[in-house]
């Protein structure tokens, strides 16, 4: 019925061009509304499905497999991220017009690829594109051609020669190594040792190398120099010719507060970051990512996606530390809180190699603090299916989302399923005001062992206020 009733106002507006072509417009959205795929479980595709859902050109939104929290925003799909075959006939027999994959390890097995042989429209990288983040030393190597700002790196295939390097240049044990040993492949999150001792050094090369901690990751590994200095993240949508870049960001990675304790997947992120200025963000943009995206076309991986720079903020300007290749995970959560446009466009346009056709991205002026709570002993080893509470009450406070990443239903409850359960995030008109509704919104939430830290934005807070980016 509906369809008729717009053809019917088209005709009685037919003197009225500037009528027409509005309602025209609306009925091409009506029948554009398209079904989407997010593939993955954590708070990056509840983020990705969250915002994706408020397109008009949106129909049913998929997660594969989700979680509690897109069991709410979407509908989940019981296909784990690693299996191409069963998603690919997913998509098939539900009409999916758009997949978007959110985490990397489908991205570095070839997913892309195998949707596109399929004929099915996929956002994210070619997998030899995807070795930006799949391999440490193509990536390496990749900077190196590109000449793009990174610390001085070493290679090597076995661990007797890596530790030979250490001794070799490290004679003395009481001496001050300033190396970072890092798996050549996918680890999630935990195949990179930052060192200050040679005996730190020389245990990292032997649980990555000889006992293969990580797999088949250690079949390589990287020793590089450890830069100094503040972290930050900026993401790009690049379609290998026009490259959009993202307000910057800046995670926490360190477990505890002031930056103490061991390397986590992320315990909260910020957006924009004040670390990063206009004038460094040109920056950025000229020496590190355009570089970037040539380097690839010319190697003949072209690039299409989301590109990932995870910088150091050197006293000689930004060095890139490592490449990921799609939205990072808390860093998209905030991004996309303030994301104004919309996001399916924006996909859209980049698998069409449009991306210089789309109007400027909106943002929200406002930044965004995410706070990551975590299962007790994280991120060592942390019990599962705890019932968490105070979700409704979470959601209740203004501009706040509560995202879902280590979760899943049981008999309707949301239970613990993973060390990083949720990504509690506030838009506020400062940091300060963003950061008490993040954290008023923490208070809500309980279930036994739950913790997180308390200092997320306080980077931010400390800063001159004219330091403060506000775009």
């Amino acid at each position: 019925m509906l369809i008729p009733a717009i053809l019917r106002r088209i005709a009685v507006a037919a003197r009225f061009p500037l009528l027409a072509r509005t309602i025209l417009k609306r009925y091409i959205l009506v029948m554009a509304k398209m079904n989407i795929l997010v593939v993955g479980n954590g708070g990056r595709e509840h983020a990705l499905a969250w915002k994706l859902g408020q397109s008009p050109r949106a129909g049913t939104i998929f997660v594969a497999p989700g979680n509690a929290g897109t069991a709410v925003d979407a509908v989940n799909v019981d296909i784990p991220a690693e299996d191409i075959g069963a998603l690919i006939r997913f998509a098939k027999q539900n009409v999916v017009e758009l997949t978007v994959v959110g985490p990397e390890a489908p991205l570095v097995a070839g997913i892309v690829d195998a949707f596109q042989t399929e004929k099915l429209r996929v956002f994210g990288p070619s997998k030899g594109a995807a070795q930006l983040e799949g391999s440490k030393v193509f990536c390496k190597n990749l900077l190196q051609t590109a000449n793009v700002a990174t610390a001085e790196y070493y290679v090597f295939r076995d661990a007797e020669s890596a530790s030979r390097f250490v001794l070799d240049r490290f004679p003395d044990e009481r001496e001050n190594v300033p190396l970072v040993v890092k798996a050549d492949g996918l680890a999630a999150g935990k195949g990179v040792v930052v060192c200050s001792t040679r005996p730190q050094a020389l245990d990292a090369i032997d649980r990555i190398a000889r006992q293969m901690e990580f797999g088949v990751a250690g079949k390589q590994l990287v020793i590089e120099e450890r830069l100094h200095g503040p972290e930050a993240s900026v993401l790009a949508i690049t379609d290998g010719r026009t490259i959009l870049t993202l307000p910057p960001a800046q995670d926490h990675k360190a477990a505890y507060d002031g930056d103490e304790g061991p390397n986590t997947g992320g315990m909260g992120a910020v957006c924009p970051t004040p670390i990063i200025d206009d004038v460094t963000l040109h920056k950025i943009e000229a020496e590190i990512l355009v570089p970037t995206i040539h380097t690839m076309k010319r190697s003949r991986t072209p690039f299409k996606g989301v590109l990932y720079a995870g910088l150091i903020m050197t006293h000689q300007g930004p060095k890139v530390l490592e490449y990921n290749v799609r939205f990072g995970d808390p860093e998209c959560q905030p991004l996309l809180m303030r994301l104004k446009s919309d996001l399916v466009e924006v996909l859209e346009a980049t698998i069409d190699g449009k991306l210089d056709e789309i109007p400027p991205l909106a943002w929200d002026d406002r930044p965004c603090v995410s706070v990551v709570m975590a299962s007790e002993g994280y991120p060592g080893p942390y019990e599962k299916g705890r019932p968490i509470r105070g979700l409704e009450e979470a959601a209740a406070i203004p501009d706040v989302k509560v995202f879902h990443s280590g979760t899943k239903l049981v008999d309707g409850q949301a239970v613990t399923a993973g060390g990083r359960v949720l990504a509690v995030t506030a838009l506020g008109p400062s940091f300060s005001a963003a950061k008490l509704q993040a954290y008023t919104a923490v208070k809500c939430i309980r279930w036994p062992g739950a913790w997180c830290r308390k200092d997320i934005s306080d980077k931010a807070l400390h800063l001159p206020k004219a330091e403060v980016r506000k775009k």
